[in-house]
């Protein structure tokens, strides 16, 4: 199994504590976003869980327990790091102090199991082409020597973050303007010694030599955990997402970081009143047990193909 630790929420940043409980523990309760009263159970033995994806832009407040978690656990950081204005990402630490941690990752634990995400891409008066390039060469140079690769998308519009949205004036992006800026990115990161992929994008880019990615990776996963997976396609995701399947632990709404661009977050209000529910030694990340809850255990089991060595 692979735990992503998560797409809906940064448990990094917030709610650290409750995840090395629930490793302690070796359960979890997630409930479902479609039927609030379903409940899944969760094994997080180290035998079920073969690697773990963490999805952070603040990883800090889970640095102590980093050490606690490798002793059991593969894991690799999905790791944003965009230079947006408080306008655009309110609650966020300085950027310097960001990429600060992003060394320290990349130094304890390898520069292969932290992934620079340049995303979401958003073009306005304010944040255009010339701004994204000046940034992006910015972190780059700051990274450089503590980074493989760097994933980069552009924003996608929903409806939960339409009306956020709506107060930057966003800028159309068409074909042309994701191969500039693509293209752009693409020579600021061989500068640096840096691969960068796509996200999630239609377009293919591969004849200006940058390939498309996935952030749940089974050929990443099969190098940090030294032996070859059996899993397919994620079908709950885009037709344009590439990830393999994984079971994913977090929470909508419960995301303190208000980015104005979120998916994951509809409402700051809800996120708030989510928030004062949090209760570290649950198996919930919000709350308890209500009645009316309906627990299943949730079949999972190691991915791994034990008969096939890593080598063949």
């Amino acid at each position: 199994m692979i735990l992503s630790v998560s797409r809906r929420t940064d448990i990094p940043a917030f709610y650290s504590e409750w995840f090395i409980n629930r490793l302690k523990e070796k359960c979890v309760w997630v409930r479902n976003p479609m039927n609030y009263h379903s409940i899944s159970e969760i094994d997080l033995s180290p035998n079920v869980v073969d690697c773990i994806v963490f999805w952070t832009k603040n990883p800090q407040p889970m640095f102590k327990y980093l050490d606690t978690i490798d002793k059991n656990y593969k894991f690799y950081f999905q790791y944003t790091i965009n230079a947006y204005d408080k306008e655009v990402e309110p609650n966020l630490p300085l950027l310097n102090k960001r990429i600060e941690n992003f060394i320290y990752l990349s130094n304890k634990y390898g520069k292969d199991k932290v992934i620079w995400r340049y995303d979401p891409i958003i073009l306005t008066n304010k944040y255009n082409m010339k701004w994204h390039e000046d940034k992006f060469k910015y972190i780059a140079q700051k990274l450089q020597g503590f980074v493989s690769s760097c994933v980069f998308s552009f924003i996608d519009v929903y409806d939960k973050n339409r009306n956020n949205l709506s107060q930057l004036e966003l800028k159309d992006i068409n074909l042309n303007t994701i191969r500039d800026i693509s293209q752009k990115l693409k020579t600021i990161a061989d500068e640096f010694g840096i691969e960068i992929k796509t996200c999630s994008e239609d377009i293919d880019l591969i004849n200006l030599g940058i390939k498309k990615s996935c952030c749940i990776d089974p050929i990443l996963i099969s190098n940090i955990i030294n032996c070859k997976i059996k899993t397919k396609k994620d079908k709950n995701q885009r037709a344009s997402c590439g990830c393999v399947e994984s079971i994913d632990i977090g929470q909508y709404n419960t995301c303190k970081h208000g980015c104005i661009y979120c998916y994951a977050n509809y409402s700051q209000e809800s996120v708030k009143t989510n928030c004062l529910k949090h209760v570290p030694t649950s198996k919930l990340l919000l709350g308890q047990k209500e009645d009316g809850d309906k627990i299943n255990k949730r079949v999972a089991r190691s991915l791994k193909d034990l008969q096939t060595t890593f080598f063949d």
